[in-house]
């Protein structure tokens, strides 16, 4: 996983509310389990049209916004399923950080899990950054100070302590596993040497 400590972009505002996990990626291309690939198929039915070409008016098929490493988007992002292939979509697509009033829990925690940064921010601030999202500006999203700067302006938000440091040493949960790989051996030792029958073939 990618270690996230800042970044820069010009943002996308996706003004829609109880964005499900099937709007970000439709249950026909949950055929992988591959982390790569989803991007070009991320917000599909809003992105193409019904013969497949770019839906023109959609922000991310717009130029800058088709860059765009940040969204914001409008409450409860990620709602419905708990598809992981949600935050893998998002991903492949370049997006590494969501701002929204609200979250469906374990979409939120996917994200953590799969090196995208999930900012919480008030309805107030939101409209803020989208009114900034429109003049095609960047803005700064720095983790380990739990701001966002946009121009003169500053936003702070807050984010889990344990999450903050797995996203800024790029640790998922397998990375976890093994940094107590050490642990893990001395307990099958000593396993071993308690109940040896358990070992026998």
């Amino acid at each position: 996983m990618q270690k996230f400590n800042t970044l820069k972009s010009i943002p996308a505002y996706l003004p829609i509310v109880n964005i499900d996990t099937d709007m970000i990626i439709p249950k026909q291309f949950l055929k992988t389990i591959k982390r790569t690939g989803l991007g070009k198929n991320l917000f599909f039915e809003m992105r193409y049209d019904d013969q497949g070409k770019e839906i023109s008016g959609f922000v991310l098929n717009q130029s800058p916004y088709n860059d765009s490493k940040i969204l914001i988007a409008g409450k409860n992002f990620g709602c419905g399923s708990s598809r992981e292939h949600a935050p893998w979509a998002l991903l492949d697509f370049g997006i590494t950080c969501v701002i929204s009033s609200s979250y469906a829990d374990i979409f939120y925690s996917n994200c953590f899990k799969n090196g995208i940064l999930p900012i919480i921010l008030k309805e107030e601030k939101i409209k803020e950054l989208s009114e900034y999202a429109g003049r095609k500006e960047e803005i700064s999203v720095d983790l380990s100070d739990e701001k966002i700067v946009y121009g003169n302006n500053e936003i702070k938000f807050d984010v889990d302590p344990f999450k903050k440091k797995c996203l800024l040493e790029g640790l998922d949960d397998i990375a976890l596993s093994l940094k107590k790989s050490d642990k893990i051996e001395n307990f099958e030792i000593n396993l071993k040497n308690k109940k040896p029958w358990i070992f026998n073939d």
